[in-house]
């Protein structure tokens, strides 16, 4: 001891015994970090399930109305969309006809552009510009039965599967991808 004096029994353990405070501190600190984290990952998993229940809803009303703007022909011809603002104002009509009530941004990119899918010019689908992988892999409906085991977002498309196996576009003629 610097004064002089020995020190005894009880001073001596006391001295041992500082620095376990300090590894308790950091214990607690590491398991709260591991906690956190994995309340992290939780939160991260639960926010793209619900933009993947977004994008299928969003997916349906795009599907939707070029079925109702492909329907919906006065001339009797059965004709697709040029463009997504087609669906929003029909202007094959003299009064106002929307298929569409507003343009949707794509809830995984967050971007308002979409993935067309064409043939001869029209829009038949829709698909998200997303390389990520859907976390829902099976349990679609009928409409969406194509989507089970995709890798990628932009493989869930969103289109109308009404042209003929004949007619129907092979990749680089007469249908695109962009």
């Amino acid at each position: 001891m610097p004064n002089g004096r020995e020190a005894t029994a009880s001073e001596y353990r006391r001295g041992e015994q500082r620095g376990f405070s300090y590894i308790g501190l950091l214990l607690m600190i590491a398991i709260a970090g591991v906690g956190l984290a994995a309340v992290g990952m939780r939160w991260h998993h639960q926010l793209r399930a619900e933009k993947e229940k977004q994008l299928l809803f969003v997916g349906h009303q795009y599907r939707a109305a070029i079925a109702s703007y492909q329907a919906a022909n006065p001339s009797g011809v059965n004709m697709y969309p040029a463009s997504l603002d087609d669906l929003l104002l029909d202007k094959r009509y003299p009064n106002i006809k929307r298929h569409l009530r507003k343009r949707y941004d794509d809830p995984i990119t967050g971007s308002a552009e979409w993935g067309l899918i064409r043939q001869r010019g029209r829009i038949i689908g829709i698909y998200s510009l997303s390389t990520e992988r859907p976390i829902k892999q099976a349990g679609f409906a009928s409409d969406d039965r194509g989507f089970k085991g995709a890798s990628r977002y932009s493989q869930w498309v969103f289109g109308q599967e009404l042209l003929e196996p004949e007619e129907a576009p092979t990749p680089g003629v007469g249908a695109t991808r962009r």
